[in-house]
């Protein structure tokens, strides 16, 4: 949380760390890790899609790029060492880095994009990118605590007890509804919008993909038949353990223009 509250360049360090740490995890989970040559570029590509802008790499190289460019390259050079590695690498591998890079590198660019977005001014009140930041995160964790004790108290129907044995419909109801809650109490005390219905169809779409994104954390988990992502956060498990909603919900609300 301090380094939310820092922002610039001490976040953007923050997040460039645990997404690094968190695409460690999925390689580890696919027993990936070995192949050194393809790991290396894909982090670095990896760190090429964190990068809210291309303008440093561009000067330094005196080259005129972009995202979709650094994507292309990557995909051909992957491609090129599943023939050099005589198939031990193979195709699904590198559509499994290419696949996880994507959706780590575009989760967690939102993150910084989002923090350190210039201030508007909405209806007299001046919304910053810190506060979006933190409604998302407050949205967030009351829908995990709802769903929570909802399914605690009222659970008797599984979600999708092939995938997470121990979410129910009613757990994800609650949670849904806890976050809408907690979403425009937070609105109402500190304004991120000039309506408060579209920030409770915000705290809808945050509390749904929320729990679709645990729940595709959850999918790798249970395919890979591992417990944690990882063990870098002791009785928390890993990085992508304790951020599957966020990437899934921060690149959302950029498409939606929340953020």
């Amino acid at each position: 949380m301090v380094f939310v509250l820092l922002g610039k360049v001490w976040f953007e360090a923050f997040i460039y760390l645990i997404a690094t740490i968190a695409f460690i995890e999925l390689l580890r989970m696919r027993k990936i890790a070995k192949y050194k040559v393809p790991s290396v570029v894909s982090v670095l590509l990896l760190w090429g899609l964190l990068s809210p802008e291309l303008g440093m790499i561009n000067t330094i190289f005196d080259i005129h790029t972009n995202k979709t460019d650094i994507l292309l390259f990557s995909v051909i050079l992957l491609l090129s060492y599943t023939v050099l590695a005589k198939n031990r690498f193979t195709f699904e591998d590198a559509g499994f880095l290419l696949i996880t890079v994507v959706y780590i590198g575009f989760g967690f660019l939102y993150f910084i994009i989002t923090r350190n977005a210039p201030n508007e001014v909405i209806e007299g009140h001046v919304v910053t990118g810190l506060s979006k930041f933190i409604f998302v995160l407050v949205v967030i964790w009351a829908t995990d605590s709802g769903a929570y004790f909802f399914g605690r108290a009222f659970g008797k129907r599984k979600l999708w007890p092939t995938i997470s044995p121990n979410k129910t419909v009613e757990g994800g109801i609650g949670g849904l509804i806890l976050g809408c809650i907690a979403g425009v109490v937070f609105h109402l005390v500190s304004p991120v919008s000039g309506s408060v219905w579209i920030v409770a169809g915000v705290c809808i779409l945050i509390a749904v993909f929320g729990q679709l994104g645990d729940m595709v954390e959850s999918a790798f988990k249970r395919h890979y038949l591992v417990k944690d992502s990882g063990k870098i956060l002791p009785g928390h498990g890993g990085i992508l353990d304790r951020f599957d909603s966020m990437i899934f919900v921060f690149p959302i609300l950029h498409l939606i223009q929340f953020i």
